[in-house]
């Protein structure tokens, strides 16, 4: 009886019938969906914010102001928003990911902080106090190539 087939270590096997699995990955698990699911909206409400507080655009320059924070600090949060969601769009860097969670989560609360203080409802401070949820959520499900 002859040995069972093995595929040639040089040529790519192909099995039509079995469920394929992302090159160099691994299979997509759940803990990989939810990651990505709270990732993407962090990186967007980031990359986003952070363009419109350069360029000081409505509605998020117009909120400063409304808070009582002085109009620079649109640039540096600007700044700090890009480079954040930049940071952990990424591969690796695990180290700079740290910062910048903790960057767009002291971001988020400082933001439903400033809307309580001046007596806001829950209008104005969940949806900021649902992006720290979010981005704290991407933080605990993080692969182990994004971790320290």
């Amino acid at each position: 009886m002859p040995p069972p087939s093995r595929p040639h270590p040089t040529r790519p096997h192909h099995d039509h019938g079995a469920p394929r699995e992302r090159q160099g990955t691994g299979p997509v698990t759940p803990t990989a969906v939810v990651y990505w699911a709270a990732t993407l909206p962090i990186v967007a409400e980031a990359l986003t914010g952070g363009a419109y507080d350069l360029l000081r655009l409505p509605p998020f320059f117009p909120l400063l102001a409304q808070l009582g924070y002085p109009a620079y600090l649109a640039t540096i949060l600007g700044a700090a928003k890009i480079l954040a969601g930049l940071t952990l769009l990424l591969p690796r860097l695990p180290r700079l990911k740290e910062w910048a969670y903790a960057g767009v989560t002291i971001n988020m609360l400082g933001a439903a902080s400033s809307w309580i203080a001046i007596g806001h409802g829950p209008s104005a401070y969940l949806p900021p106090l649902t992006f720290a949820a979010i981005a704290l959520a991407s933080w605990a499900t993080r692969p182990p190539t994004r971790r320290l």
